[in-house]
Formats: structure tokens, C-alpha cells, sequence
């Protein structure tokens, strides 16, 4: 994408089942657990590089002694700070007595970070939010073992207003009005309450009370805490807790919003947000790995114990397309294919587009994450180019000579490297023209691969979605190269709405497509229906949440996609631009055929899987009309 986003965020869960000393003795280090919890928080950096943490809980420990360890950081590369951090302890150790490094006793004992059970986490500071209170895990502490509750997760909820005025109803009084604390404050009263009816029950049977926190801790149902605290949510979580004595959960939204996969053995349970980072980490085939369903939870007991539960009635499912567009590691199974499938889909369009003339048209693409949807389109082009070929001989039937022959069969798509992008600049220049020129240097061209005046250029990009790179940086790029046109191919189709479930796209004015439609209805003298719609979202926001209708897609409907994509390239295109300029986006029908098992399109459709993301829409497009920079939710 070559408009920043922005996406929140990725977790990473891990349950050691054996003693320390099963993988001091099988693998060899008493570093088990921290090593793999590195390895799968570095793969899963495409994630969150603007902070990170992690969280460990050892079992079984005596009183006084700390049972849990966490650390956070907001660095350049908070990753690496955390392990640097969690490893500077045992370096001292290797330095000074190295065969403690193989007492699991003495580490469990006397090092952070040596538990059985692992949480960490890493974030995107979305709408300008970056410091370390920011940074999951959360951590609610209590004396009593069993109240102590952390949380992370990957998530954002629509109603954060109506959970805190639930948790102050109760008589709360809670540090912020924000999702994570709300949410963490919702488990923790109801993991406070359970711990309460427990503590009666076992009290009332004559128990002792270090016996009946025993029981306590064997007898939490979470999946009733879980079902209380999460029965008026409205948002897409992956939501993942640890308690004080050892229990775990990770907890799916019902509509499947944001995903979450899962493995055990009789070593190991680990849950993280990417199947891939699994099956790296621990070596693993494809179908091993487990996607957690929606609206269950994985729950991990202290003994170690594993099942799947069903807490909230699941929805349709709509996982979020742009989650296989553009977010998730392109290595996992289905989503080479789909974005594989996103560039073939689109041929058409573009053959459309450069007049099926393919022996003037270069294809290449930018950024490097519309790679693997690049190949697609070549392989879409190859299979147009192979039934030309293939009529072509037909047609000729035996009368072909070898040069002829020759002539049909070489005939290929002309690909080529054409951006590269090289470290990041930094300016300190202050004048707005200078530091749009330093912008447009970020990309370098490889020159000499087009015919001046004479080629198309075909580029294609994962999304468009502001259009800004576009207009100051890369559009002048690739005019150097003194094309006919350029054509900038977009696999995702335009995104017309605001998301309300974890991605920085709060603002209607951060969409190129919505700007584009609104200059249409000017120019077509049909602004009215701005202020119409404006009335209907003032009245929508006076219903109950259930019933809010997303009266923003009225805008849309006066203009077939292609006339706002034609508004779009004219908004978009710098007025001393040489080239002509065309912009394709995908379609919703070949988006839904290539990802037919994530149709959480509401970027694209303003059909949101939740009742919150009407409510967003209709207060986005209010903020918007009266100039308020806030989002939406």
C-alpha cells in the first residue's frame, strides 16, 4: 500500500506443558519458551513495529516469591528491546556463574521471564496514540493469585461510551474511558465476582481458606466470566488473558472480524494472530494449525488442559478482507492464493484499459507488498496471451512458416522492475516544495525500460486509499520514465467508508473516493443530496444502536464505480504531469471470488457486520460536514 496505514494489532500466546526441565533436557536450553515467543513476535512485525510487550506467569510459586514479569517498550525496535531487556539477566549469569544457566530451579526461582506461560503483543499507535501506557499487556493486579488478570488482544470495540458507563454503574471508577481499559475492567469485575460466589461456596463447605483458594483456582468458570463480560461488545477482537495461578484465554468476536489461529501437542498450547508464525516456529504443516471459531474462546487451564468453547452466538461471517489484501503475511496458505486470485481477476479491466495492447505496455508494480497480486496479474496476462496464441495457431492451421511460428510463440507481457525503494530520507528542510521534491526521490526508477512516448505503464498497488503518495510522489516518478499513461491498478476496490474495528481509516476525508464523489455531486449539481444525507445521519444518531442504518452509501449511488474512479485520477493527477493517467480498482464481485471465506467488505460496501459500524459511519460523515477532526468512535 502506498498510502501508510496503520493496523492494530498482534498476539502471540504460549503455554509450556512440561516441567522447564523437559526442554532443557529435548532441546537444550533452559530458554525454551523465550526463545520461540521471540521468534514469534519478530514474524509477526508486519503487525506493529510502534510497540510492543510481553508478559510471563510462572505456576506454582511460593508466597513471596514474584510471580509475574512483564515488560513494555515504545523503541525504534521495541522487539528487540524486550528480548535485549529479558536476555541482559542472563548474561550476567553466563558471565559470573554459567552453570545456573542449566538449574531450571534456580531461574525459575530467581529470573523474570522463566515461567510456563508466555503473552506478548505488538501495536500500531493508531490516531496519534503511542506511549507506553498504550502498550498491551494490560495488567490488573490483586493479592489474591486468582484476581490478578492480564490482558492484550487485537481489537477495537464501537461502544466503548456504553461499557464505561456500565463499569461506573457499577460503581467503578475507572483511570480512562478507552477500549482496553473498559475491557479490562469488564473481565476483571466479573473475574472478581466469580472469585466471590467461589469463595462463599467453598467457605460454606467448612474449607480452609488456603483450601478454598485451591479450589478457587481449580473451579474459575471462564467461560461464564467471559460470556458476562463480553455479551454487549460490539467491535472485532482477538482478545487474549492470562490469570495469577495459571489459567489462560483467547476469545474470537462471533462475526470473525479479526482472525486468530491455534495449535497444541502434548508439549506445548500456542495461539498467535498469523497460521503462518505457527507453523515456522514449530515447524508444522498447514492443516495442524486450528483457526480459532467465531465466537468461541480457547481456554487453557493450569493443568494444562485445553478446549474450545462457545461464549457469544456467532454471526455471518465477515472476516476483514483487508486483513488477505494487504495486513497478514503473504506466506500463509490461502492468502498467497488470494491475492494471487485478486491480481488474476482484474486482467480483464486492465487489458480494457491499454486497449489490449500488450506489445506497448509494461507491467510492474508498487510497493513491494502488491507483489505477490502482481504475479497474479502476469499469470492472468499468460493465460490471455496463451488462448491468443493458441487461435492464432488454429487459425493458421499447417500453413504457419518457422518465423511465423516463432513470432506467436515468443510473445510474452512486458515485465520490469520499475521503483525501487531505498532507506528512508529525512528532511529538515521547512518549505513545502522542498520536502515534496525529497519525498518523490524516496522511490528510484530503473531508467531505459520504457519506449519514450510510445508505452503504457501498468502498475498495480494493494489499495489506494488517500491517494496523497500518489499525487506527490509516485505519479512524478513514473512520468520520468516519459510514458504514454499510466495506468495505476488498484486489487482492492475503493474504499468509500471508515473502520471501526482495529485499522486507521477513521475519517471520511481520508478517502480519495469519497472526495472524488462529493466534486461529482457539485459538479453535477446534485449537492443537495450532501445535506440530505447529512439530516438522515443526525437522525439516525438519535436511535438505539441496534436499529442505526448506515445512510452514508446513499452518496454513492447517483455514480457508477468507473465514473468515481475516472474523478479519482483527475483528483490525483499533478497538474504538470506528462502522462495520461488511469486508475482500475478491483471489483466487490472478483474481491468476494477471490476471498470467498472473508467477505468483511465494509470498507468497500458500508455493510458492517456489526450494528457500531452504522453508528460509525453516520458519525463519521457528521464530523465531517461540521469540520471535526475526531474519529468517529
Amino acid at each position: 500500500m502506498s498510502d501508510p496505514i496503520k493496523h492494530e494489532c498482534g498476539i502471540a500466546l504460549l503455554r509450556l506443558k512440561k516441567p522447564l526441565q523437559f526442554y532443557l533436557d529435548k532441546y537444550g536450553t533452559a530458554f525454551y519458551g523465550l526463545s520461540k515467543m521471540h521468534l514469534m513476535m519478530e514474524k509477526q512485525r508486519n503487525r506493529g513495529q510502534d510497540g510492543a510487550g510481553l508478559v510471563n506467569i510462572k505456576l506454582d510459586v511460593n508466597p513471596g516469591e514474584r510471580y509475574i514479569s512483564r515488560y513494555r517498550s515504545i523503541q525504534d525496535n521495541p522487539i528487540q528491546d524486550i528480548f535485549d531487556y529479558v536476555n541482559q539477566r542472563f548474561e550476567r549469569i553466563e558471565e559470573k556463574n554459567p552453570d545456573l544457566l542449566q538449574d531450571v530451579d534456580y531461574l525459575k526461582k530467581n529470573e523474570a521471564f522463566m515461567g510456563e506461560l508466555f503473552l506478548g503483543h505488538l501495536r500500531y499507535g493508531t490516531f496519534g496514540r503511542n506511549s507506553i501506557e498504550s502498550c498491551h499487556p494490560f495488567l490488573r493486579q490483586n493479592n489474591w493469585i486468582t484476581r490478578n488478570l492480564v490482558v492484550a488482544g487485537n481489537f477495537n470495540l464501537t461502544n466503548v461510551d456504553e461499557l464505561f458507563q456500565v463499569l461506573v454503574d457499577l460503581g467503578q471508577h475507572p483511570k480512562e474511558k478507552s477500549d482496553t481499559v473498559t475491557v479490562l475492567e469488564k473481565i476483571g469485575h466479573f473475574l472478581d465476582v466469580e472469585n466471590a460466589e467461589l469463595f462463599n461456596s467453598f467457605q460454606q463447605k467448612g474449607l480452609s481458606v488456603q483450601e478454598t483458594y485451591d479450589e478457587i483456582a481449580r473451579n474459575l468458570d471462564i467461560v461464564k466470566i467471559l460470556k458476562h463480560s463480553s455479551e454487549v461488545w460490539d467491535g472485532g477482537y482477538a482478545m487474549a488473558g492470562l490469570i495469577g495461578h495459571g489459567d489462560a484465554f483467547v476469545l474470537r468476536d462471533p462475526s470473525g472480524i479479526r482472525p486468530c489461529y491455534w495449535y497444541e501437542d502434548d508439549e506445548v498450547c500456542v495461539v498467535t494472530s498469523e497460521r503462518p508464525v505457527i507453523q515456522t516456529a514449530f515447524k508444522l504443516k498447514y492443516e495442524e494449525i486450528k483457526e480459532l471459531k467465531p465466537g468461541h474462546a480457547i481456554i487453557i487451564r493450569k493443568d494444562g488442559s485445553v478446549s474450545e468453547h462457545l461464549i457469544n452466538q456467532p454471526r455471518e461471517r465477515k472476516s476483514c478482507s483487508f486483513e488477505r489484501i494487504y495486513f497478514s503475511r503473504s506466506n500463509d496458505h490461502e492468502i498467497y492464493k488470494e491475492r494471487i486470485a485478486l491480481g488474476k481477476l482484474i486482467v480483464q479491466q486492465v487489458l480494457k484499459s491499454v486497449d489490449y495492447d500488450l506489445d506497448n505496455s509494461v507491467f510492474s508494480f508498487i510497493p513491494n507488498t502488491a507483489e505477490i497480486a502482481f504475479y497474479g496479474m502476469i499469470k492472468g496476462l499468460e493465460d490471455h496471451l496463451n488462448d491468443q496464441k493458441y487461435q492464432a495457431l488454429i487459425n493458421m492451421k499447417d500453413k504457419a512458416s518457422p518465423e511465423e511460428l516463432k513470432k506467436i510463440l515468443y510473445k510474452r507481457a512486458r515485465i520490469e522492475k520499475i521503483a525501487i525503494k531505498d532507506a528512508k530520507l529525512r528532511t529538515f528542510i521547512t518549505q513545502d516544495d522542498s520536502r515534496d521534491d525529497l519525498v518523490s526521490s524516496v522511490y528510484d526508477i530503473s531508467y531505459g525500460t520504457l519506449n519514450r512516448g510510445m508505452d503504457q505503464l501498468v502498475v498495480i498497488d494493494d489499495s489506494i486509499v488517500r491517494g496523497t503518495t500518489l499525487k506527490k510522489s509516485i505519479l512524478r516518478i513514473l512520468d520520468r520514465l516519459h510514458p504514454k499513461k499510466i495506468i495505476v491498478v488498484s486489487s482492492a476496490p475503493q474504499i468509500r467508508y471508515p473502520d471501526c474495528y482495529g485499522i486507521d481509516m477513521a475519517r471520511m476525508s481520508d478517502f480519495i473516493a469519497f472526495e472524488a464523489t462529493i466534486q461529482l455531486l457539485k459538479e453535477q449539481g446534485k449537492e443537495s443530496l450532501i445535506q440530505e444525507v447529512y439530516a438522515n445521519c443526525k437522525e439516525q444518531m438519535s436511535l438505539p444502536r441496534e436499529q442505526i442504518q448506515n445512510v452514508v452509501r446513499e452518496l454513492y449511488k447517483p455514480f457508477s464505480a468507473e465514473e468515481i474512479s475516472a474523478k479519482i485520477a483527475e483528483l490525483l493527477t499533478p497538474k504538470d504531469l506528462n502522462a495520461e493517467v488511469e486508475i482500475v480498482y478491483q471489483s466487490i464481485e472478483n474481491l468476494h471470488a477471490a476471498c470467498p471465506n472473508h467477505l468483511g467488505d465494509w470498507y468497500f460496501t458500508g455493510d458492517y457486520p456489526t450494528p457500531g459500524g452504522n453508528r460509525v459511519a453516520c458519525q463519521a460523515y457528521i464530523n465531517y460536514m461540521e469540520g471535526v477532526k475526531a474519529r468517529a468512535y
